[in-house]
C-alpha cells in the first residue's frame, strides 16, 4: 500500500510536468499562429500561409492540449491501488480519443467553411500599389492579355486561376496565382466542405475555331458521393496550344 501511495505520488508530480509542458505546446503553436499571421501584410502570402498552415497547426495544438488535459487529470488523486489508477488511465486514454475525434471532425467538416469565407475574403480584398493606390481585378476576359500561352492553358483546364490586379493610372500591374482546383466544395449529400476533384479528362480537344469540352469527377471524402461536371475550354488562339493544355492537365 505505501508502495502504491509511493508512486502515485512521483506520477503525480511528473504527470503534472508534462501537463504543464503540453498545454505550453498547445498555447505557443496559436501565439505563434496568430503572431504568424499579424506579421504578413501581403494578402497573397497571408491568404497562403491560411490555406496551407492553418488547419495542421490548430489540429497540431489540439492534441498537445488533449494530451496535456489527459496528464493534469490524472494528478487529481492521490489516493488508491494499482488497479484503481490503471483504471483511470485508461479511462483518460479512451476520452482522449474520443476528444481527438471531435476535434479532428470539427477541423476536417466545419471548420473549412469559416476558412473558405476569410480566403475569399483575402483573396478578392483589393490590392495596393506601391503607392498606396487601390487597384482593379480585371474579369476573366480582361485578365487574358496579361497571361502568356502556358498560364492561359493552365486555366483552361481549371489546374491554377491566376488574378490579374491593375492600376489603370500607371498601368501596373500584379499577378496572383491560385490552385485551380484543390479547395474543397460544398457537397450536396452531406452539405460537408468535402467534395473535390479526383480526376479531370478531356472529352472534346479545342481547335482553333471552335471550344473544347473538360468533364471533372468530383468525390466527397466524408460521405463517398460522385458526380461529374462539364466544363467549356477556350478555343486555341495560335496552333500548338493544345499541347500546352495537355501539358498542364498531365502535371495535375
Amino acid at each position: 500500500m505505501e508502495e502504491s501511495t509511493l508512486f502515485l505520488q512521483i506520477w503525480n508530480e511528473y504527470a503534472r510536468i508534462a501537463a504543464y509542458i503540453f498545454g505550453g505546446i498547445a498555447a505557443a503553436i496559436i501565439v505563434f499562429h496568430l503572431a504568424r499571421l499579424i506579421s504578413l501584410r501581403d494578402l497573397k502570402r497571408k491568404y497562403d500561409y491560411i490555406n496551407l498552415h492553418e488547419i495542421r497547426l490548430l489540429w497540431y495544438s489540439a492534441v498537445s492540449l488533449i494530451i496535456g488535459l489527459g496528464f493534469y487529470a490524472n494528478t487529481l488523486f492521490s489516493e488508491g491501488d494499482m488497479v484503481w489508477f490503471l483504471v483511470r488511465l485508461f479511462v483518460s486514454l479512451m476520452v482522449g480519443l474520443i476528444l481527438g475525434v471531435i476535434a479532428s471532425n470539427i477541423l476536417r467538416f466545419y471548420y473549412p467553411f469559416y476558412v473558405e469565407k476569410r480566403l475569399k475574403k483575402l483573396r478578392f480584398t483589393p490590392r495596393l500599389t506601391p503607392d498606396g493606390k487601390p487597384m482593379t481585378l480585371l474579369s476573366e476576359d480582361e485578365e487574358d492579355v496579361y497571361l502568356d500561352e502556358g498560364m492561359q492553358a493552365e486555366e483552361n483546364v481549371f489546374s491554377v486561376d491566376y488574378d490579374v490586379w491593375i492600376d489603370k493610372e500607371t498601368g501596373y500591374t500584379k499577378i496572383e496565382k491560385y490552385a485551380g482546383h484543390l479547395h474543397a466544395q460544398r457537397c450536396p449529400e452531406c452539405n460537408y466542405q468535402t467534395l473535390k476533384v479526383v480526376r479531370e479528362k478531356i472529352i472534346e480537344s479545342p481547335e482553333e475555331n471552335r471550344g473544347g469540352q473538360l468533364m471533372k469527377f468530383f468525390k466527397c471524402d466524408y460521405c463517398g458521393y460522385k458526380e461529374r461536371k462539364t466544363y467549356r475550354i477556350a478555343k486555341l488562339s495560335v496552333a500548338g496550344r493544345f499541347e500546352e493544355i495537355n501539358k498542364a492537365l498531365s502535371s495535375t
